[in-house]
């Protein structure tokens, strides 16, 4: 890896006297927009396995329903990271926004009217990911644009309290308003996708490099130099296969979980608890990020956190009393808010600038392969052993990927923020 001295010789925002976040017009402005599709889009995803089995009577073809509509988003993860570094940024997260917006109102309506089937369902899934996958690698650039270097780690923790409160509300209020039309919590996919085009489209400041120069290369030798800024850095190396692994396992029980229940007779109501319950230990997990990211190095933090998840399920599988489920998730996700926020922080800080877009969706795939990898496995392992065995075996592999993140030293090297700085790529 070469280094710079400083941030401050290739990032033009390190160089201005950072201002308060609550200050900065364009980061209020794209967060507002990403709150309200996070909270929108939360409702939405909570209302999918249910309407899934709704439509198809088996908790596997409910998972298959799942897995398909996210594999648009696997395809669409690398080309979308090249486009977030060729074209205007804002313009990219207004059009696909927007589409996405336009997919879950055509949803809502299917299902107003009674016609909303398991096909429709997944095709929606499919151009809401495919969108997502556009505006993803576009959002991360742009945060990188409007976001001093010192300040990443903090604003990748409201990030990360932004989508833990949205898990707190869409959970209960996805099962209320399913309980009133099954349409309603689709309704707010769209207005929560819509919000995100509209404050993106306010937003004055610049959110690309120079996006000439970036033309002047072809889309495939853009999407080759992406792949090998990636895997010329042991630490992305490392992440990209730990997390897709961490990523499946995770998504893979919670989607158990909500599957076995909803077999069970579960009130969606109920269900919708289980998630606020996650979603308010994550809250309080990114009220604490900054302060623990600040004292406790990123090489810590993250092996501990996946412990905890390891340690939940290993609780959860020996009773699937359903006070126990709420208080064991709670608790084993309290961590997961700083160690994403110290990865992600760290990954942006040392990426040059006009590499933001390609180095998101190079990484985003360790996400994008567990969307439908997740549901299969979960569903799969549900279907043929039960509850308990499924969690047993996924608290397996997290506890085998703590081991590995402990003694993966570029993980383990990462310090605190103040030197991150020091660890810039050159362009």
């Amino acid at each position: 890896m070469t280094t710079t001295p400083t941030a401050s010789t290739t990032d033009p925002a390190a160089a201005q006297q950072p201002r308060s976040l609550l200050r900065n017009r364009s980061y209020l402005l794209m967060m507002s927009g990403l709150t309200a599709q996070a909270f929108g889009a939360g409702v939405a995803a909570f209302a999918v396995p249910l309407l899934a089995y709704a439509v198809t009577g088996s908790v596997w073809q409910a998972g298959v329903v799942s897995a398909v509509g996210h594999v648009g988003a696997l395809l669409a993860t690398l080309p979308a990271g090249v486009v977030a570094d060729r074209v205007d940024r804002r313009r990219l997260v207004v059009v696909s926004a927007s589409l996405a917006a336009l997919a879950w109102a055509g949803a809502a309506l299917a299902a107003l009217a009674g016609v909303l089937g398991a096909v429709h369902l997944a095709g929606v899934l499919l151009v809401s990911s495919v969108a997502g996958a556009f505006v993803d690698p576009s959002v991360a650039g742009a945060f990188r644009s409007v976001v001093p270097a010192q300040q990443l780690s903090s604003a990748y923790a409201a990030v990360q309290g932004r989508d833990a409160a949205a898990s707190l509300v869409a959970g209960p209020l996805g099962g209320v308003l399913y309980g009133i039309a099954h349409s309603a919590p689709l309704v707010a996919g769209a207005v929560g996708h819509l919000a995100t085009a509209v404050c993106t489209w306010f937003v004055r400041e610049p959110l690309n490099a120079d996006t000439a120069e970036a033309r002047r290369t072809r889309p495939a030798a853009a999407l080759r130099e992406g792949l090998r800024y990636v895997w010329s850095v042991p630490l992305f190396r490392i992440c990209l296969g730990l997390f897709a692994v961490i990523n499946v396992a995770i998504n893979a029980l919670l989607l158990a979980i909500t599957l076995d229940l909803t077999a069970g007779g579960t009130p969606a109501a109920q269900i919708g608890l289980l998630s606020g319950t996650a979603g308010a230990s994550m809250l309080v997990g990114a009220v604490i990020a900054p302060a623990l990211v600040a004292r406790v190095r990123v090489g810590v933090v993250t092996p501990v956190s996946l412990a905890m998840v390891a340690g939940s399920a290993v609780v959860m599988a020996t009773t699937q009393e359903f006070v126990v489920l709420v208080a064991a998730l709670g608790l084993g996700v309290l961590g997961v808010p700083a160690a994403n926020a110290g990865l992600a922080g760290y990954a942006a800080a040392i990426t040059p600038p006009q590499m933001q877009g390609r180095f998101s969706s190079v990484m985003e795939l360790s996400g994008v392969v567990a969307m439908p990898l997740a549901p299969l496995v979960g569903g799969g392992l549900l279907a043929a052993a039960g509850l308990p065995t499924t969690l047993v075996v996924l608290a397996a592999v997290l506890g085998t990927a703590v081991v590995a993140v402990w003694c993966a030293r570029p993980v383990r090297r990462i310090g605190l923020p103040a030197t991150w700085a020091d660890d810039a790529i050159d362009a």
